[in-house]
């Protein structure tokens, strides 16, 4: 069974159960403390683009503003709306906060021992009996060299995460899912799907919660994010020495995996997905670039501030 039937399969089940605006300049003096932020750090990005970038530093960059969240911010990623923002913090707990740092909240604590890293919203509608609502985020916690991905409750205080369960897809033959060594999860979409790399098997997995948290390998590549249709995903692949921008319309009656960085003589790494789905950020080793998403363009420099990219909703 194809990937686009097994959706198509999971949103017949949710139904029988429920029966750019013009480009403006932002400038931004280099902030206090911020590691190397050289002005400009923006260069051309719309005025209500929700780009930000996160480099580890307290200093978050929003639309060519500093916000100082007075602790480390590290693999920072927003819920769909835009109104939470989730990090890895100095102390290596995971804490959910408002834009402006404000309002931060310890939703899970490192019990010691491990590092925490790529945390992802997984927030999706109740759907009648037997579907609840999801309000979590998904990361990474490594220890002793092992990486496993878990969840946790993003309205927790001081929780105490647990393992994501990983299924296969019901009748398909094969070895079973990695349960360990997994990385990079990105959630997406109104049916709690998430993305993730296992750098072990080279393949990106695809898990869908509402298909009884089933999924399975859809293509070979690394640090995927899934698009906010929850029908693209965009991922990094190594081609010719350097690593490009990919693209795989999974769920399109004839799946297509697009180069969309065929002239890269640099490596574009951490791609994302703007909020609405038009545009992707990625990371360079000078700044951020973005493209129209399926590459109906070139990428453009629009900021020469290294770090993650990622989009307020």
């Amino acid at each position: 069974m194809s990937v686009r039937h097994r959706r198509t399969a999971a949103a017949i089940v949710v139904a029988a159960v429920t029966a750019a605006g013009a480009l403006a300049p932002a400038l931004a003096s280099a902030a206090p403390h911020a590691a190397s932020a050289a002005a400009p750090a923006f260069l051309h990005v719309p005025a209500s683009n929700g780009l930000t970038i996160s480099n580890g530093s307290p200093w978050v960059l929003e639309n060519g503003t500093w916000v100082n969240f007075r602790t480390d911010v590290r693999d920072l990623a927003w819920n769909r709306s835009g109104t939470k923002a989730a990090f890895v913090d100095s102390q290596g707990n995971l804490d959910v906060a408002n834009p402006n740092g404000s309002g931060r909240v310890v939703v899970g604590k490192n019990p010691g021992g491990q590092t925490w890293s790529h945390p992802t919203w997984q927030i999706a509608k109740a759907y009648g009996v037997g579907i609840p609502a999801k309000d979590d985020l998904i990361f990474v916690a490594s220890k002793g060299g092992t990486t496993r991905l878990e969840t946790v409750p993003a309205t927790a205080h001081n929780a105490t995460p647990t393992q994501l369960p990983l299924n296969g897809y019901f009748g398909e033959p094969g070895a079973p899912l990695p349960t360990t060594g997994n990385n990079w999860p990105s959630g997406n979409g109104d049916y709690g799907t998430i993305v993730y790399d296992n750098p072990h098997t080279g393949e990106v997995y695809i898990r869908d919660d509402y298909l009884r948290q089933m999924g399975g390998a859809v293509v070979k590549g690394s640090e995927p994010a899934l698009s906010p249709s929850g029908d693209e995903i965009v991922f990094v692949r190594s081609v010719g020495g350097h690593d490009h921008i990919f693209e795989f319309n999974y769920a399109s009656p004839k799946p297509v995996i697009q180069d969309l960085t065929p002239h890269a003589t640099t490596n574009y790494t951490e791609p994302v997905f703007s909020a609405n789905g038009a545009s992707i950020a990625f990371r360079t080793p000078t700044g951020i670039d973005v493209m129209p998403d399926h590459g109906r363009g070139a990428p453009v420099k629009v900021s020469s501030f290294v770090g993650l990219p990622a989009y307020r909703g």
